[in-house]
């Protein structure tokens, strides 16, 4: 075997790069005890030495903030060094540092070393650096650019503020660089709760690939046990639709599902749920549409009766949903359309639901009619068809005419009053009985509604 190097462990005695000595040579430099990191550093910047990769990791274990900060220095200042020396300098962590990567970062010939620079940036660590990763992603960078910038974020992603991150991340998921979405999904899915950040994501607006991706990593997270909380119809009957939808979700989830009506006189067993929770949260997910007094009184009220017997992650319910109200205002535009095209005229279709008091609920119905480009009308679930559209159309009330389209359109004889109209509730009831003739099926007998709802139910927590 070979002995240690007879020249001193200097710079300019190093070996050549084609020198067979040189592996030697370098090992015993790295193991050398008092080696000084002064005469490596000067004949860098001076120019004397090239600092090639096998130098810098015989060196790395002596370097320091101080050191990687004069490295990081010569390298930003010599334009043909190798981004492999980096890899060193991300490995410190000092505020003087990160102000000089903050610093190369805003120089005018930023974008064209930015892809090595942004994953040291967050190697440093600092919660302040979140707002300067988001805004090289969200700016039209080149695509190394913004993919080193998610790196960054990648790197420190523990200590980055949790909302916003999620905002960002669960933006990036549509963006047309697929790798770029695949990479901000699996960086929601190592985020706490990561059922909920991927919950709520319309799979449509997804890259086929991400969306599969998706789906792959949503049937790997375990699912609580989920409670969904519905209105139900008089003495707690369960309409078909709502029962249907239970089973597919549960199916999906592979967790139990239970359904609890409001109009029923006890929920269902608390037992079965617990145990399958093993110790852990039961969700509670109200599938109610508007913000009257179930969702503000009767849901509390339920899930603090849950509460007794373990955790409850009670979530908001469904019309405060942003993926709910897209798909809604989707399925009032294709209303619209229809209508437009059929009659050849364009009218404002009518959101059918029933009645709320003042505060909350109306300003809720304002952002609905603005969001959705509806008009809401209040309607009794105990009014007559007659009635009701006199209120609605403001037109003689008749029996529906001869032809009359049961497919969401409204119109009265000898009037020209005509709408697209769409009742606000997810399964058969009182109000979609009596108006049957004269508007269309409920929500959850609409596909576009009902594949939005299973996409959200299954990635719930």
């Amino acid at each position: 075997m070979a002995g240690p190097p007879d020249s001193p462990l200097l710079p300019r005695n190093l070996p050549a790069t084609t020198d067979s000595g040189r592996w030697l040579w370098l090992q015993c430099l790295r193991r050398s005890a008092a080696l000084p990191l002064e005469p490596w550093l000067l004949a860098i910047e001076a120019g004397e030495l090239r600092p090639d990769a096998d130098l810098i990791a015989a060196l790395a274990s002596r370097f320091d903030a101080a050191a990687a900060q004069r490295l990081l220095v010569w390298w930003l200042h010599n334009a043909g060094a190798d981004p492999a020396l980096l890899q060193v300098i991300g490995q410190q962590r000092h505020p003087s540092l990160a102000a000089r990567l903050r610093a190369a970062l805003a120089e005018p010939w930023a974008a064209e070393r930015a892809q090595w620079l942004l994953p040291l940036v967050g190697h440093q660590r600092d919660p302040a650096d979140f707002a300067l990763l988001a805004g090289w992603l969200a700016s039209p960078q080149p695509g190394p650019c913004r993919r080193a910038a998610l790196e960054g974020l990648a790197v420190g992603l523990p200590i980055w503020p949790l909302p916003p991150l999620r905002r960002l991340l669960r933006r990036l998921l549509t963006d047309l660089d697929p790798s770029l979405a695949a990479t901000a999904l699996d960086l929601l899915a190592r985020l706490p709760q990561p059922r909920l950040a991927l919950a709520g994501v319309e799979p449509e607006r997804l890259d086929p690939a991400v969306q599969r991706r998706r789906q792959r990593r949503l049937s790997a997270l375990p699912a609580n046990p989920l409670v969904l909380v519905v209105h139900g119809r008089g003495g707690g009957v369960i309409p078909a639709e709502l029962d249907a939808l239970r089973a597919d979700v549960e199916r999906r989830r592979r967790a139990p599902v239970v359904l609890q009506s409001l109009t029923g006189a006890a929920g269902p067993a608390v037992g079965p749920l617990r145990q399958a929770a093993a110790g852990g949260p039961i969700t509670l997910m109200p599938l109610l549409l508007l913000p009257g007094g179930h969702v503000r009184g009767d849901v509390p009220a339920l899930s603090a009766a849950w509460r007794g017997s373990g955790p409850v992650l009670r979530l908001p319910f469904l019309g405060a949903w942003p993926l709910w109200q897209r798909a809604l205002r989707l399925e009032l535009l294709a209303l619209a359309r229809a209508w437009a095209a059929a009659e050849g005229t364009a009218t404002t279709p009518l959101l059918l639901h029933h009645p709320l008091q003042e505060g909350l609920a109306s300003r809720y119905l304002t952002h609905l009619e603005r969001f959705c480009q509806a008009r809401c009308h209040a309607t009794p679930y105990t009014a007559t068809v007659a009635d009701e559209l006199v209120q609605v159309l403001a037109a003689p009330s008749c029996p529906p005419p001869e032809g009359a389209r049961p497919n969401g359109w409204a119109q009265s004889a000898g009037s020209e009053s005509r709408s697209p109209v769409l009742p606000l509730v997810l399964a058969a009831n009182r109000l979609t009985d009596a108006l049957s003739p004269w508007s269309g099926p409920p929500l959850l007998q609409r596909p576009r509604l009902r594949d939005g709802l299973l996409d959200l139910l299954v990635a719930l927590p």
